[in-house]
């Protein structure tokens, strides 16, 4: 039995979206291979090929082409589909980030100490956290650029505010857990002294004592993914 070809699912793809399951559609290569983003002749190729091994019918007359997906098109088509959100149901639902505890410049325990802040922190992630926040390095390139999403997810903000002197950036602030163990939030700040290689926690109490660390301890952290 013939299998479906990775390089022809954008072309069935395309006819499917065209009404090509039950219908013949009109279709010409010059069409067919700007849409798949491949030239005139690898899309009349894809047609020559998908016909030869059944999985659609074309008519042709003059210039003018028909076609219409065969059910043994249509069924590889809904068995890759099938094995796409399978996979994307099983995907992880969370982030896992590995880095080392580091001190900070000890702004952490100013800021969170504000009540422009602390007010939120008590209604929106339902606790004032301890003043002061957990400085993590990243030092692997992949735990690095994993945290970058977290710029554009949603997360629970803390929105900016001003005491009549300064404005105060907005922190978003991402469910997450210490070494499996602790609970706490990963903070992104809109304002930060720090490079993309350094994350904070917060939590209720002193993350240092509470999980016994050091600078130099090796942790891990695991933030949900809500979507």
């Amino acid at each position: 039995m013939t299998e479906l070809k990775i390089q022809h699912i954008l072309t069935l793809s395309y006819l499917l979206s065209k009404g090509a399951k039950y219908n013949y559609v009109s279709v010409t290569t010059s069409s067919l291979g700007k849409n798949i983003k491949k030239s005139q002749q690898a899309a009349s190729k894809h047609l020559l090929e998908l016909e030869q091994n059944k999985f659609i019918d074309r008519i042709i007359s003059g210039r003018n082409i028909s076609v219409k997906i065969t059910s043994k098109g249509f069924s590889e088509m809904v068995k890759l589909s099938s094995v796409l959100q399978k996979s994307l149901d099983s995907s992880p639902s969370h982030v896992e980030l590995q880095g080392t505890v580091v001190s900070g410049m000890g702004e952490g325990a100013y800021y969170m100490g504000l009540k422009g802040y602390t007010k939120q922190f008590q209604s929106k992630i339902g606790y004032v956290p301890f003043p002061g926040t957990l400085n993590v390095r990243l030092d692997d390139k992949i735990h690095q650029e994993s945290i970058k999403q977290f710029e554009t997810l949603n997360g629970v903000k803390v929105k900016s505010f001003s005491d009549g002197k300064r404005t105060y950036g907005w922190v978003k602030c991402f469910n997450a857990k210490l070494n499996n163990t602790i609970n706490c939030e990963l903070i992104i700040l809109e304002r930060t002294h720090h490079d993309d290689s350094i994350i904070e926690l917060i939590s209720k109490s002193c993350l240092r004592k509470s999980a016994k660390l050091k600078d130099g301890t090796q942790i891990s952290i695991k933030i949900p993914i809500v979507s």
